[in-house]
């Protein structure tokens, strides 16, 4: 896992690979969870046995899917996650996301508002485009190509962070993410994997921006995960 930044407070960023998980839902997702060690739900952080001094913790402030890449956040302190956590909920950290999409948007830029509803059931989320759960995003066209296969690099900014919003804002426009098994368009999925040899879901949080305040101060905090090379050999 890769440390991207670091403040002397003891926020920390780190570029989540797709395909690792946030954090085990149980014992048996370990090896394949962001930190390979035991995860408190109640807390919402990670603990390990330190070399010397004891218990050691990790407190995950935001989560992606397991198949989404880029900047997630932790702190070291269960009082500066209590900080940040804040922030969340007051919608006062600004991230940036990038998208391959099937299809090119007809405009380079739009603000999508939607009204979704989201389920919840044995573990797994489900997101309709349909409901009375607002969400808001900013779109920008990065860069497109049309021909048998249209696809577009686009940019989006949730205003609001609702599960699985942007993968189901991208489809409710029929513009799908490109390898996204759950909203996404399943034969046109296939078909790119076979031409391009590349299979994940193409969506990449690549930057995360914010103020916060900490022992009398206020700090601004941004990190940034590079767009993984995949996202280019598609061109």
């Amino acid at each position: 896992m890769q440390v991207i930044k670091a403040d002397p407070n003891g926020l920390v960023a780190l570029a989540k690979p797709a395909g690792v998980l946030s954090h085990p839902n149980e014992p048996a997702d370990e090896p394949r969870s962001l930190l390979t060690c035991p995860y408190r739900t109640d807390g919402e952080y990670f603990e390990w046995k330190g070399a010397a001094s004891g218990a050691q913790r990790l407190y995950l402030l935001n989560r992606l899917d397991s198949a989404t890449s880029g900047v997630i956040l932790a702190a070291l302190t269960e009082k500066l996650a209590k900080e940040i956590r804040a922030l969340f909920q007051r919608r006062h950290i600004h991230k940036l996301y990038y998208a391959l999409v099937f299809g090119v948007p007809s405009n380079a830029q739009q603000a999508w508002r939607d009204r979704l509803a989201v389920q919840k059931r044995g573990g797994q989320v489900r997101t309709q485009a349909s409901g009375n759960i607002p969400a808001e995003s900013t779109m920008r066209v990065i860069r497109s190509k049309r021909g048998d296969v249209p696809l577009a690099l686009i940019s989006l900014e949730p205003k609001t962070g609702r599960s699985h919003q942007l993968r189901v804002q991208c489809a409710k426009r029929h513009l799908p993410i490109v390898g996204d098994a759950t909203y996404g368009d399943f034969a046109a999925n296939r078909a790119f994997a076979r031409t391009s040899g590349h299979k994940r879901l193409f969506l990449h949080s690549f930057e995360t921006q914010f103020d916060y305040a900490w022992a009398g101060r206020t700090h601004s905090f941004s990190a940034r995960a590079d767009l993984p090379k995949e996202f280019d050999e598609v061109w």
